[in-house]
């Protein structure tokens, strides 16, 4: 029993995570992140890494407390984040299809600008905290069925942080790794300037998430 806990708080959430990080709901969110790093040191992105990892992780963690209270309100909200999600990848992919995108790029300058920063950064990593990966929704459901059960108590408003907190460095690890070890390192440089360099194939990569992420917002029901 004790066991089974343990793996369900600790073990399950490092490898929904860790395997959520190629997973569709996830990886647009990794893209727009990993294009801000462009063209700074190596020390400006391990500090944009890590802060960006600790936030989406305190914000997932919180959004873990949420879930235990609220119960099962919080899937149908999750359903709506997938949907905005993925109009927003859309949007993006068709600037890019359009040859758009740098009047968008012109258009938020500044804000863009402030992205490229620590507090950037950690604002980035909350805001895509919000959007919890399809592939959680186990995770989700074996919270709010100990909630339902045993009430929305401390002990499992603790579980509910520790389980989503866990899920969302472990989405980040990934990129942690990237910045820490050389080979990687470039294969992340080279990620980043993709989009500049093949603007359809970002485009249509763009609309494919989107178009999976709407999909499974409307359609597909993790209950």
């Amino acid at each position: 029993m004790f066991g089974g806990e343990v793996a369900q708080v600790l073990l399950w959430p490092i490898g929904f995570g860790l395997f959520a990080f190629i997973e569709p709901c996830a990886i647009g969110a990794t893209l727009l992140f990993i294009k801000t790093l462009e063209g700074h040191t190596t020390r400006q992105k391990l500090t944009q890494v890590f802060t960006f990892t600790l936030a989406r992780t305190i914000f997932m963690g919180v959004l873990g407390v949420v879930a235990a209270l609220v119960g099962g309100w919080f899937l149908g909200l999750q359903k709506v984040v997938w949907v905005l999600v993925g109009l927003l990848y859309a949007g993006i992919g068709v600037l890019y299809l359009t040859s758009r995108i740098g009047w968008l790029m012109r258009s938020i300058g500044p804000s863009l600008a402030a992205v490229q920063t620590t507090q950037g950064s950690a604002a980035l990593g909350a805001l895509f905290g919000f959007n919890i990966p399809a592939c959680a929704g186990p995770l989700l459901l074996a919270l709010l069925a100990t909630s339902a059960a045993q009430g929305a108590t401390e002990a499992n408003a603790a579980r509910g942080f520790v389980t989503l907190a866990l899920f969302g460095f472990a989405l980040s690890l990934p990129l942690v790794a990237a910045v820490l070890f050389a080979p990687m390192r470039k294969f992340l440089d080279w990620l980043a300037a993709l989009s500049r360099r093949l603007p359809f194939w970002t485009g249509l990569v763009f609309i494919v998430l989107g178009v999976w992420s709407i999909w499974f917002g409307v359609y597909v029901s993790v209950s």
